[in-house]
């Protein structure tokens, strides 16, 4: 048995399909971790969101934020534009129903304590432990799968609250909850999210580090595997893994394995939208 992680899918469902005859996938002796951002950009979110569900068990997949947006889409808590329109076909599917209360149970971070790793799109707050992160991730979780979703999912919009406390409430709490685990690439130096930079972290202001740079970082012992940050690109570090390689931007799909002590790396051509 195999135990693969893979990086944002984006709607690109033909490089997926090619990276699991890549890896020699099957169901039923292997399971797939996916770092999250399912849909949207690329040009088959519907085939690719259809094909992760009825793969059913062998996948472990968190959300990021181009499917928290697309559950918004659907619950028309957004409006529709062009920037979205790949996922027009999605929106307009017979099971699309039946997709988003799929997509709503699943996960916004993933730990698995026999191979110590952490699954998340975007990243875990420096102050956060293991414990508090899958605590913090069930907060909205819970709301996605129980409780009102249809208002989360209108108000987890804006940059505001930047620093937690664990004073913080409602829609506000919440919001910071998702913009951690599915938004934040660098933070300021005294641990304020920052959003004003999507590129290289080496291009950054000096004031701002990429989240896992930060100093005392509590989740430092565990290896964390994410997505999200395309200009970052491959990292595979003992404890830390980066999988987002800009697949639907005509770069690669990657795919690391995580159960030997070296990692293997497939990876196949992306696809340019």
């Amino acid at each position: 048995m195999a135990v693969y992680a893979i990086g944002d899918l984006q709607g690109c469902y033909d490089p997926f399909r090619r990276l699991l005859d890549e890896l020699d996938f099957q169901p039923s002796r292997d399971t797939l971790w996916l770092t999250g951002d399912l849909v949207n950009r690329g040009p088959k979110s519907l085939k690719t969101l259809r094909f992760v569900k009825q793969l059913g068990n062998c996948v472990s997949t968190v959300l990021g934020n181009h499917d928290l947006h697309f559950l918004a889409l659907a619950a028309r808590q957004v409006r529709y534009g062009k920037r979205f329109r790949s996922l027009e076909k999605l929106l307009r599917a017979p099971d699309l129903d039946e997709l988003c209360d799929w997509l709503r149970q699943q996960p916004l971070a993933h730990h698995d304590d026999n191979l110590n790793t952490l699954l998340v799109h975007a990243g875990t707050l420096s102050s956060w432990s293991i414990k508090k992160t899958l605590a913090r991730a069930a907060e909205v979780e819970d709301v996605l799968r129980n409780g009102d979703y249809q208002n989360l999912l209108g108000k987890m919009y804006g940059n505001s609250p930047d620093r937690w406390s664990g004073s913080l409430s409602g829609s506000k709490r919440l919001r910071f909850i998702i913009n951690c685990l599915t938004r934040m690439r660098m933070m300021t130096i005294n641990g304020r999210l920052d959003f004003s930079h999507s590129g290289s972290p080496w291009q950054a202001r000096k004031n701002l580090l990429p989240w896992f740079e930060m100093e005392d970082r509590k989740t430092e012992k565990t290896r964390i595997v994410f997505g999200h940050w395309s200009t970052l690109g491959l990292i595979v570090l003992p404890n830390l893994i980066s999988l987002d390689t800009g697949c639907v931007w005509g770069r690669q799909l990657t795919a690391v394995r995580l159960d030997k002590r070296r990692p293997r790396i497939v990876q196949v051509d992306g696809q340019q939208v």
